[in-house]
C-alpha cells in the first residue's frame, strides 16, 4: 500500500511548549498559513512531564491576555526554600542571600506542564492549527538535494516480526516548505538531524539528567500552596553522583516531588529510581508525604548541556527547537519559557522567509541571528558555566563557584568552563565498584518499579515491533553484562530491561510495554547499543497532569 501524502506550509513535530508556541505564533502572523502539529502521545500532554516552576516571560509575549483566557497558571510561588541534605535526618537550609540568583522563584508559577500544553493546544486550534495526536513522526523525508521535505508517521498494525497484520495501515507522509522539530529531550529525529548535518560540530558533548517525579495528594494541614523547595546532596552524594530535588506545593492539596539525577554518574550499580525512593525518606520530605496518597508517577530525560552544547539549529528545510536542541537554562532549572521563545523565534523566521517569497527548502540562517539577538541567548550565555562548574567541582565547591559567578558577576565571567565528556562514557567497570543494596519499598512512601509504571498509565500495543532496538545483541551480554553488570536494569526507571538466566547463559529481556519514553537508555548505555525509536502512535505513558 502506498503512503498518502498531505501538503502544508509548516509541519511541527511535537506538541510541547516549543512546538505549540511556534504553531500559535505562525498563525498570529499569517492566519492563511497551513500549519500542522504532530504529537505521538494519545492526546496533547499525555507524554509531557516537567517539575515545573514556570517563568511567564515567553507566555506574556505570545499570549499577553493569558490570564483572562484561563491559562492554568493558578499558583504563584510565595516562598522559596533551598536545602543541602547531609543525610536522611540532617539538612541545612541556605539563607536567601546564599542561593545563586537565578534559582530565586518568587513571582514564578507552579504548573502542570501537561495541563499548560493542553491549554496551548486549545489556543492553537482556535487559530486554525491542525493538531494530530496519536501519530508518531517515525521518519524524516528528504528532497533529492538533501533538504528536509517533511516527515512520515509510523506504520500501524505490524506484528512483532514486522509483518503486516489485518489491521495494517501505512504511515502518512506530511510534506512542508519547512519542518520544525520540537520532540523534547533526545528526540529520535533530532538525533538523526544532528548526525546527518553535523550540527554538533565544535560544540561540547551534550549532557542530560533523568527527572523522576510523583504527584501526591497530601494532608491539607501540611499543604502550603505556593511553597517551592529545592535541594541537593543526600542521597546521591553517598555514591558520588550529583543532581537536585524538588517539592512543589500546587493547588488542591497536591505536591509534586521529584529527583533529577545527572547522567554523568560513574557507579554502574546506582539506580536513579531507587535513589528517588530514598530521597522521599529524608525527614523533611517524608513529613509532608506521610498520610498522603500517590496519584501519578513518571520520568523523563532533561537536556541540560546549555549554550556550550547547543547544536546548530538550522539546516535546509527545517529548524531544531526547544529541548530537542537543548535550550533549557540549567542555572534556573527551567526550560519551558526558553523552549517557548525558541518556537516563537522559529515562527517569526519562517514567516518572514515565506512572506519574502521563499518556497521552502532553504537554510534559515536568519534564525541564528534572531536567537543571538534575543533574551534567550543572553540567558543561556550567562548560565553557560553553571553546569560545567557542578560537573568539575561537585555540589559544594561548584555551588560556591556558581554563587560567585551569578551573584557577583551576573554570569558575565571572562572565561568559559567546558565539560567535553559524554555522559555514557563515564560509567566505571563493575569490578571497580561494590553493589549497592537498596532498602525494600514500604508501599506507603517508597514503591517498586512495576507499581510505579502502573501509576504512569503506560500502555502499548503488545504485538508490534520492539521500539527499543539493540544494534548488536551480543554487546548486551559480552560487554554490558560482564563489564558493567548490566546497568540498563538500574538506570531504566520503568523495569524495561531484565537479565534472564537460561540454560545457555544470561539473556537480556526487553519489556517494551513498560516504557515511559524517558529516553535514558538511549543516552546512558555505555556502548551506545540501545536505539530508542517511536512505537505505534498513542503508545506510552498517559499522564493526566504531570
Amino acid at each position: 500500500m502506498e503512503r498518502e501524502a498531505m501538503e502544508y506550509d509548516v509541519v511541527v513535530v511535537g506538541a510541547g511548549p516549543a512546538g505549540l508556541s511556534a504553531a500559535i505564533r505562525l498563525k498570529q502572523l499569517n492566519p492563511e498559513l497551513g500549519v500542522m502539529v504532530l504529537e505521538k502521545g494519545s492526546e496533547v500532554g499525555a507524554h509531557i512531564l516537567s517539575g515545573a516552576v514556570m517563568e511567564s516571560r515567553a507566555l506574556d509575549e505570545l499570549l499577553p491576555d493569558w490570564q483572562a483566557q484561563g491559562a492554568p497558571l493558578g499558583v504563584q510561588v510565595n516562598e522559596d526554600q533551598v536545602y543541602l541534605y547531609r543525610s536522611q535526618t540532617s539538612a541545612v537550609r541556605l539563607p536567601a542571600f546564599a542561593v545563586p540568583a537565578p534559582m530565586h522563584n518568587l513571582g514564578n508559577y507552579i504548573v502542570s506542564l501537561g495541563s499548560l500544553c493542553r491549554w496551548l493546544a486549545e489556543q492553537a486550534e482556535a487559530l486554525g492549527v491542525e493538531i494530530f495526536p496519536g501519530f508518531a513522526a517515525a521518519e524524516i523525508l528528504y528532497h533529492d538535494d538533501g533538504a528536509v521535505k517533511g516527515v512520515a508517521t509510523g506504520d500501524m498494525g505490524r506484528d512483532k516480526r514486522g509483518e503486516a497484520k489485518d489491521s495494517f495501515q501505512p504511515g502518512l507522509e506530511l510534506h512542508a516548505k519547512y519542518t520544525l522539530f520540537a520532540e523534547g529531550a533526545r528526540g529520535q529525529l533530532g538525533k538523526e538531524l544532528i548526525a546527518r548535518y553535523d550540527l554538533a560540530a565544535g560544540r561540547t558533548a551534550q549532557h542530560y539528567g533523568i527527572g523522576i517525579k510523583e504527584l501526591w495528594q497530601i494532608d491539607p494541614a501540611k499543604h502550603r500552596a505556593g511553597l517551592v523547595v529545592h535541594g541537593a546532596g543526600w542521597p546521591l552524594s553517598e555514591h558520588g553522583a550529583t543532581g537536585g530535588s524538588f517539592l512543589y506545593h500546587m493547588a488542591d492539596n497536591q505536591v509534586a516531588v521529584g529527583l533529577i539525577v545527572d547522567l554523568n554518574y560513574a557507579d554502574p550499580y546506582l539506580s536513579p529510581f531507587e535513589e528517588f525512593q530514598r530521597f522521599k525518606t529524608q525527614s523533611g520530605i517524608k513529613a509532608y508525604l506521610e498520610g498522603g496518597k500517590r496519584l501519578c508517577y513518571g520520568a523523563r530525560a532533561i537536556t541540560k548541556g546549555g549554550l556550550n552544547s547547543l547544536p546548530k539549529q538550522t539546516f535546509a528545510g527545517g529548524l531544531l527547537l526547544g529541548c530537542d536542541a537543548g535550550t533549557l537554562n540549567f542555572a534556573k532549572i527551567k526550560g519551558i519559557h526558553t523552549a517557548m521563545k525558541s518556537g516563537m523565534l522559529a515562527a517569526e523566521t519562517v514567516h518572514a522567509a515565506l512572506q519574502a517569497g521563499d518556497q521552502g527548502r532553504s537554510e534559515l540562517v536568519a534564525y541564528s541571528n534572531a536567537l543571538q539577538s534575543s533574551w534567550l541567548y543572553n540567558e543561556l550565555y550567562s548560565a553557560r558555566n553553571f553546569g560545567p562548574a557542578l560537573h568539575k567541582f561537585g555540589t559544594f565547591l561548584g555551588g560556591a563557584f556558581n554563587w560567585i559567578q551569578m551573584n557577583l558577576f551576573g554570569g558575565k565571567m571572562f572565561f568559559t568552563l567546558k565539560d567535553e565528556t559524554d555522559d555514557h562514557s563515564q560509567l566505571a567497570r563493575a569490578a571497580d565498584r561494590q553493589p549497592i543494596t537498596y532498602p525494600k519499598p514500604d508501599g506507603q512512601i517508597t514503591f517498586d518499579r512495576l507499581s510505579s509504571v502502573f501509576m504512569s498509565n503506560a500502555a502499548h500495543e503488545e504485538d508490534q515491533p520492539v521500539h527499543l532496538q539493540l544494534l548488536d545483541p551480543q554487546k548486551a551480554i559480552v560487554i554490558n553484562f560482564r563489564e558493567y553488570a548490566s546497568p540498563e536494569q538500574r538506570y531504566c526507571p520503568a523495569g524495561v530491561y531484565e537479565i534472564v538466566e537460561e540454560a545457555s547463559g544470561p539473556r537480556l529481556q526487553i519489556n517494551a510495554s513498560n516504557c515511559v519514553h524517558c529516553k535514558t537508555c538511549d543516552i546512558k548505555d555505555p556502548t551506545q547499543n540501545i536505539r530508542w525509536v517511536a512505537p505505534e502512535g498513542g503508545g506510552g505513558p498517559n499522564y493526566p497532569n504531570m
